[in-house]
Order: C-alpha cells, then structure tokens, then sequence
C-alpha cells in the first residue's frame, strides 16, 4: 500500500503532476500507460523510419551501381599472370575487402565471365616460370580454349621457360600466339620427379619410425622407413610420370600442328636457344613483353585497355554474385574440397591454407541437401587425403545426400587421391582430368618416436601413465610388439572397410578393386581405364553432367551456391584469435629455422604423420 500512497507524488518528464491530481487512482495508472504507448510508438514510428530509409539508400545505390557500370572499359584485354605457383582453392582472405591470391578455379571461372562479356576482347598471358603441373595446366588449357572458342582470343608472352616440366609451355601452346624474349632460353624438356627420403636422418638422430601400410603400393611412409625406392613405389612414379609425358606431349602436338616424332626429337634437344624454338614452330614471335602487350591491344581494336585479370575477376565476380542474389535459375550447389582432410570444426592454419574439416564440409553437404533450391551438388576435390574419420564423415553426409534425390558429381584436379578419392565414392559421376592423381586406395598409420633423439640435444622426455595403452600416441615411447599387432589389426580392419566402399560406390566386384587398390596412385587417365572414374574432362564437362543429372537444359546458365558459406569477418577474427599465444611465439621463433629446405622437409613430413592416426593418405607422390 505504501507504493499506492506515494505514486500520485510522481513526476514523470513529459507527463506532469497536475494532469494527475484530479484524476482517480485508476485513471492515473491509465494516463501513464498511455504515455509509455505514446513513447514506444515514438520509438517505433522511428525506427521503421530508418529502416525503410536504409533499404532506399540500399536500392538506389544498387540502380545507381547497374547504371553507372562497373567502371570498367569498354574494350579490354586481361592480363593474366601465371607465373607464380596457383592453387587450386584460394585461401580466404581476413577482410572481405582484401584480395587473396588467384588460384585455378578463380581463373577457371573468371574467364567463364570474360568469355561471355563483350567488352573482353582477349587475354594476354604471362607465362614460363610457374612450374604448373600436367594436371593444373590441363584444367587451365581447357579454360583457355573455351574463352577461344567463344571468339575471344590469347597471345602469350614468356621471358624463358625455365623449368624442367612441361606445364608451363602446355598452357601457352593452348594460345593463339607464343612470344618469347629476345636471347631466352627453353628449358622444357620432360617430366620429373624428386623425393626426399628421411630414414637415413631418423637413424642419425635416434628417432624410430613405425608404420604400417596397406598395401605395397601405399608409399606414404616410404619416405620415413625406406632410403630409396622400393620396387612399387618406383614403378608407380614412372608409370605417373609416363602418362603424363605421354598425354601433354599429344597436348602440344596438335596444339602446334607437329607430329609427335618431330616434337620429342626437339625437346630431347632442350635447353633450345629462342631463335631455335621459333624455327621449330613452338612459338610464333620474338620480342619483349610491352611489344606482346601492344600487339594484344592492336589485336582487341581502337581505345582497348589492358586490365589486370584479378581485378577483373574480382569485380565482375562479385557483380555477378550480387545480381544473382534472388535469382530464379536453377542452382548448382559448389563444395570445394581443397587442402588437407583433417578431424574438426573450422580447419584454419595460421598461415591461411585451405584445408578440409569434417565437421564443416560434411555440414555443408547436409545444409546443400536440405535447401530446395538446390537441384545438384558439385564436389571438386583437390585433396592428397589426411584423417579416415574426417573422410569418413564427409562420405556419409554425400551418400545421404544422394539418398535425399540431390546428384551429386564429383570434378578432381589436380590430386584427388587416398582420402580426397574416399569422399567422391558417393558420386553419380566422377570426372578427373588425364594428368590427375587419384587412387592410393590403402591406409598408412604410425609414428615417430622422438624419445631418444631428445638425449642428443640435452634434453630428456619423462611419461608417467596409467593404463596399459595410456601412451599409445606418444610421441616418445615406440609401440612394442603388442602395440604393433594392434596397429596392423586396426589397419586391416580400416583398408578392408576402404575397398568395400570402392566395391559399392564404383559398382565394381571386390577382387577388381583389390586388384587396382593396394594403394597405388593412378593418373587420370589411367584410373579412368580401371574404372576408378568415369570420364576425363575439366570442371565445365563436370557441370554439364550436373546439369543434365538435374534436368537442366544444356543452354541454361546455371547459379553457383557456395557451400560451406563465407566466414562473415567476425567469424574470420574468431579462428585467428583462436590460434594459442604460445603457437604464434613458436610461429615467429622458428620462421627462419623452417624457411631452410632440409628443415622444412622434415617439418612437412612431421606435420603429414601427426597425431599417429589411421590415414587415407599419399604422399610421396610425384611432384603434382
């Protein structure tokens, strides 16, 4: 009652005493509800203000941006750059206004954009000392080519090809013109391999590698256990490097109108002076690159512009996503699966490689599947494996997915091998190009063991546990002869699982896939034979199967959906932050240590074995 006493003594701002006195106790409680309705009303009234101000503002700028353009030319070539190493997948970058590097598919589809602007008249290629690999180069070949075949044109410009391999010269013989510098040289020659096998400094320092393998062919711990070659890794890695001689050098061949005879008999011949290889018909000028760059926009017509292509790809790109936003056309959900298969959430290295995380990707599979918009699912994998239960994971949620009536179609790049050919088993399609390394159907599991190595550097590692197993993992303390026979279970049980997978997600008979399995790496064209895959074609061949898996017509564009969904940036802020103080500090002592070749050699193959669990992995490989 004492609250009931006192609120007629209230004075309330915008509600004053004297409009209450005469008013009985039950009025005054109504005259303040009425002016608390008054002020939210106020307040509401204001925000609706606001909002329907921002989404004004939000409309005019976007008719305003339609309107004005992009800010591009009207005639343009692209500069495209390829002399530094690609990958496949880009990492993110921090802020959505950063710009990170061009990777293979931003060319693949930025040039699907320029091919069908008008105002690109053409790209004029950097190209000769990006050491591309057979199947990289492959994927940006037939990119090259559709641009071309839609009436665009590509003149290429190296200062030397200065590389052993054949990728480089591949792309540019997929061009209209090949300039090179005045007094450069031609170093392409062959394919070749190199591998740096570590037993020899385990043995030096004491550490004692223990790994299993199923089965001859799976040379991922080879460089661990052995000083050399075995019998089947070296006659795997020719066969690689064979098929991949032989399909590029057919590449070049028809490219450039020589028989194949004539085309090996000049490159055995390498290193070629620039006149030497202008007479051989490999490329069609001599002269330096503003003397390319100005027969390209003579080429593209009156008041051309050269353009970089990452601006360009980044500015049409994003336009392109705007516009599709809300789009009606038939969608085409997009997973790429690049980097490492590993067990978690978000997958983020401080250094920003990509990777695949089994939580994530396998969660995008199920968000592609429950959305309705979605008529088929686009997996790309780039990936030499990593963890069995990460792939697993992503494997369960494809196979779901295809349960749920969504097509799914898988399109390999460059290496899409051991765990990176586990998860595509669920495809209706698989398509994978000549150069590609896929196959490695085995498992390796093992670890280091440091414990005596510690000695030598004034160190000593000391365990205390309870539980027979408690130090299976360790680091320090190799697996005794019980361990070991657990470990070859484990890896018998996980390699028999592997190959009934292929038997059912191939439609094959086991003792065929056991037969072609054994962990041994395939190319492409190869594995295609074995009927590891189904068709050898880049992304678009893909696409297209998609397209008529989901009743698509042909001549339809159709709209990429990207799965997993971008990072807004305070997501991107999260990982980096997540990263421990004391793995930065670690990060920042070793950066010179590490940046030595030997060093990060063994540090690469460390990190590859960590965690001494099963693996769907190939390494080893040859140079991809």
């Amino acid at each position: 009652m004492a609250f009931v006493k006192g609120f007629s003594s209230i004075s309330i701002t915008g509600l004053k005493n004297t409009e209450l006195s005469g008013l009985p106790f039950r009025g005054k409680i109504m005259a303040v509800v009425n002016w608390l309705w008054a002020i939210v009303r106020s307040v509401a009234n204001t925000i609706a203000r606001m909002v329907v101000f921002a989404l004004i503002a939000v409309v005019t700028l976007a008719i305003v941006g339609l309107t004005a353009g992009d800010g591009m030319p009207d005639t343009m070539v692209l500069e495209l750059d390829l002399r530094q190493p690609m990958d496949d997948k880009a990492a993110s970058p921090l802020f959505d206004l950063a710009r990170g590097d061009i990777s293979v598919m931003d060319v693949v589809l930025g040039l699907d954009v320029a091919a069908r602007d008008p105002r690109v008249k053409g790209v004029f290629l950097r190209v000769g000392s990006g050491d591309l690999s057979v199947p990289k180069a492959e994927e940006l070949r037939a990119a090259l080519k559709r641009l071309r075949s839609a009436g665009k044109f590509v003149l290429a410009h190296s200062q030397s090809f200065y590389s052993d391999g054949l990728g480089d010269y591949s792309v540019a013989a997929a061009a209209d013109e090949i300039w090179m510098q005045p007094g450069s040289a031609f170093f392409a020659s062959g394919t070749a391999s190199t591998t740096v096998f570590l037993r020899g400094l385990f043995d030096n320092i004491e550490a004692v590698p223990q790994f299993v393998q199923r089965e001859e062919y799976k040379s991922a711990a080879d460089i661990f256990m052995q000083t050399d070659f075995t019998a089947p890794h070296r006659e795997a890695t020719g066969r690689v490097l064979q098929s991949w001689y032989d399909t590029v050098i057919g590449e070049i061949a028809a490219d450039r109108a020589m028989e194949r005879d004539v085309l090996i008999g000049f490159l055995e011949q390498s290193p070629s002076t620039v006149d030497i290889v202008r007479e051989q018909g490999l490329i069609t000028a001599i002269g330096y690159d503003d003397d390319a760059r100005d027969a390209a926009l003579e080429r593209a017509g009156e008041n051309a512009e050269l353009k970089p292509f990452g601006e360009y790809f980044h500015n049409a790109w994003e336009r392109a996503g705007r516009l599709s936003l809300g789009s009606r056309g038939p969608v085409i959900a997009f997973i790429h699966a690049a980097g490492e298969i590993v067990q978690g959430g978000n997958g983020v290295i401080p250094t920003g490689t990509v990777n695949i995380s089994g939580d994530r990707f396998a969660e995008a599979v199920r968000d592609a599947t429950k959305d309705d918009n979605v008529q088929a699912i686009l997996l790309r994998v780039d990936s030499p494996g990593g963890s069995a239960i990460a792939s697993d994971q992503i494997l369960d949620a494809l196979k779901k997915a295809r349960e749920a009536g969504k097509p799914v179609v898988v399109s390999m790049g460059t290496v899409a091998a051991s765990g990176g050919y586990y998860i595509s088993l669920a495809a209706n399609r698989i398509f994978a190009h000549p150069g590609t390394l896929t196959g490695s159907i085995g498992v390796v599991w093992g670890k280091i063991a440091v414990g005596d190595s510690l000695a030598l550097l004034g160190l000593r590692g000391a365990e205390l546990s309870v539980g027979r197993n408690a130090l299976f993992l360790s680091g320090l303390t190799p697996w005794d002869a019980g361990q070991m026979a657990e470990v070859e279970a484990q890896a018998d049980a996980i390699y028999e699982d592997f190959t009934r997978k292929v038997a059912e997600g191939r439609n094959m008979p086991l003792p065929e896939v056991l037969e072609v399995a054994r962990g041994r790496v395939w190319t492409g064209a190869d594995a295609q034979v074995r009927g590891l895959v189904d068709e050898l074609g880049g992304f678009w061949a893909a696409v297209d199967h998609a397209k008529e898996l989901a009743g698509i017509d042909p001549d339809v564009q159709v709209v990429f959906r990207e799965f997993p969904r971008r990072r807004n940036l305070f997501g991107r802020l999260s990982d980096l932050l997540n990263i421990s103080a004391g793995a930065l500090a670690a990060l920042h002592g070793l950066n010179t240590l590490l940046g030595s070749p030997p060093v990060q050699a063994v540090v690469d193959a460390m990190q590859a074995t960590q965690g001494a669990g099963a693996q769907f992995r190939a390494l080893g490989l040859p140079n991809p």
